[in-house]
């Protein structure tokens, strides 16, 4: 589809040459063993249509370990081989993926590991962007920043990048990695209205001072910043079927009044909730991609949408504040 690249606005990755989508598709949930193989295709290639680029994978995503990035390859091998040089592939490994001690965090051992079983998976030679996916106070950083640099070096990665990381950390890495000429670009955190954990941490500061790129994931909060929860939590919600992630103690009536003062104000401006979720992401200048997750194709186009929303003002974000943060303004 020719016209996939004008449905999309592209960002500067921090001071890199490279551009990423403003919306990019996460692979998290939705493209385990369980999953219904034509509708992963039919979210990928929708996806791609639209102009969204960078698919984001982890080692143990599914559910099932690995299974995210076997599917992901198939539908890669089936449909989108010839156009692999206008995708950017990005992959991580840091969270537990085989059992005993050299599954997780940040060795040597288990990254070298990693990003050969999932160039196998994959069906790839390299990726373009392979991620640290978390802290790890218990290896030194120089042995987990070299490593990635070997990754690079070897030509398995084109790019690395750092996730889960608090902004002293970041910059200590980033010292490393600058030393030893390795193209360390991105970063990629949690951030939403809800979740200012990188306001917080330093992690925000750190992005902007290294002028370092920023892709953020559950901009909708696991579903919170949708229409689904107006109403009380829905019965087939995530909340009351897993239940790791977002909990139903965390979801009290105060948290369903904001959601619901939200939305509102959305409507008021001719948006949806979860359009102005991710429209306040990208108001943010340090932010270079925001990350959606899907379970239907439909779910993909409504939030590409939202790129055609001017972002928001000054104004409009402490009205956002207001709403969420209401013991600000008690005296």
């Amino acid at each position: 589809m020719d016209s996939r690249y004008s449905k999309m606005n592209y960002r500067r990755c921090g001071d890199s040459g490279l551009m990423l989508p403003e919306v990019s598709l996460g692979l998290w949930h939705n493209f385990g063993k369980n999953s219904d193989y034509g509708n992963m295709k039919e979210m990928i290639l929708t996806a791609f249509d639209n102009g969204i680029t960078y698919f984001d994978l982890a080692n143990n995503y599914g559910p099932g370990p690995g299974e995210a990035e076997r599917n992901f390859g198939k539908i890669l091998r089936e449909e989108l081989l010839s156009h692999r040089h206008e995708l950017l592939i990005a992959t991580k490994a840091g969270y537990t993926m085989w059992d005993g001690p050299y599954g997780d965090f940040g060795s040597r051992k288990y990254l070298m590991a990693s990003i050969d079983e999932s160039l196998e998976r994959i069906g790839l030679s390299y990726v373009d962007i392979f991620y640290h996916h978390r802290m790890d106070k218990n290896t030194p950083l120089e042995e987990t920043m070299g490593a990635l640099e070997d990754i690079v070096r070897s030509g398995k990665a084109l790019y690395v990048g750092l996730s889960n990381y608090d902004g002293p950390t970041l910059k200590k890495a980033a010292g490393i990695l600058s030393s030893r000429h390795v193209p360390f670009i991105v970063n990629q955190n949690r951030y939403s209205i809800f979740d200012r954990s990188i306001e917080k941490n330093g992690l925000l500061n750190a992005t902007a001072s290294l002028r370092k790129g920023l892709v953020c994931f559950s901009p909708l909060a696991q579903g919170l910043l949708t229409n689904r929860y107006l109403k009380g939590i829905p019965a087939d919600s995530r909340v009351r079927t897993d239940g790791r992630f977002l909990k139903e103690k965390d979801i009290t009536e105060g948290k369903l009044t904001r959601i619901r003062s939200l939305n509102e104000m959305a409507l008021s401006k001719g948006m949806s909730l979860a359009e102005m979720a991710l429209a306040w992401v990208l108001s943010h200048s340090e932010v270079t991609s925001v990350i959606v997750g899907a379970s239907k194709a439909s779910q993909i186009i409504d939030d590409v949408k939202a790129i055609s929303f001017k972002r928001l003002g000054d104004d409009e974000i402490k009205a956002i504040d207001d709403i969420v943060f209401p013991e600000k303004n008690d005296d």
